[in-house]
């Protein structure tokens, strides 16, 4: 098998592994018959052997295939991915810091507030971005094809995610989902939610601004290449 088959085999088992066993029908079944705690520890055990497997194949075959477009010697791409990269750990920081009534171990009850006012799946936004960054300066197919995994997911990940909460928690969660938006500021741009001071994420802000410094600094030694060019 080819080094891009290979990238692209484990991306679809990845993916596919996510949505075959958190879909409704299998879910229902699995739990009922092993129960929710071992159902949980099953989804995450798949879910981190086919990233893992994931990783080290495109960890060996960086760079593989053709290359579609190179944008490196662009300056204004790479400020837009860096914006993009600082953007999206703020947001990943945001959502941990204020969860979503979706997130596990969350209140169910939990109103629209902070980040959630711009979008309600804070993490599945911060990984669709790492994503199309990374595939804005990685042209070549088998990196295309590895960082597009995350988007993809976080895409599929995110509605699926809504239907099966609505389903779960009913009326309360089906109100959140009216008020809020999974578009960055979509809500926000049709009134349904208003900005206020008291939103402004400063610790996450703060926090991803020095997770990004440090990236910059331990990305040659962890993943090879310089980000700053």
């Amino acid at each position: 098998m080819s080094p891009v088959g290979a990238i692209a085999l484990w991306s679809l088992s990845f993916i596919g592994s996510h949505l075959v066993i958190s879909s409704p029908w299998v879910r229902r079944r699995l739990v009922a018959r092993i129960g929710e705690l071992p159902y949980r520890v099953v989804y995450s055990i798949v879910a981190f052997a086919t990233l893992t497997a994931l990783i080290i194949t495109f960890a060996h075959h960086k760079h593989s295939g053709t290359l579609i477009w190179y944008l490196r010697d662009i300056a204004p791409i790479r400020w837009l991915v860096w914006l993009t990269m600082l953007s999206a750990l703020i947001l990943l920081v945001a959502g941990l810091i204020n969860p979503s009534p979706s997130t596990l171990g969350a209140s169910p009850n939990a109103a629209a507030a902070g980040v959630l006012k711009l979008t309600r799946h804070p993490s599945f936004v911060a990984f669709i971005m790492f994503g199309v960054a990374h595939m804005l300066m990685n042209g070549w197919a088998g990196d295309l094809i590895f960082f597009g995994t995350f988007p993809v997911l976080s895409i599929i990940g995110g509605m699926h995610q809504d239907r099966r909460k609505q389903d779960e928690l009913g009326d309360r969660y089906r109100q959140f989902v009216a008020r809020t938006s999974f578009v960055p500021g979509a809500a926000l741009w049709s009134g349904r939610e208003h900005w206020t001071a008291a939103d402004m994420p400063w610790a996450a802000i703060a926090i991803g601004v020095v997770a990004t410094i440090l990236i910059v600094l331990a990305h040659p030694y962890l993943f090879g290449g310089s980000p700053i060019g």
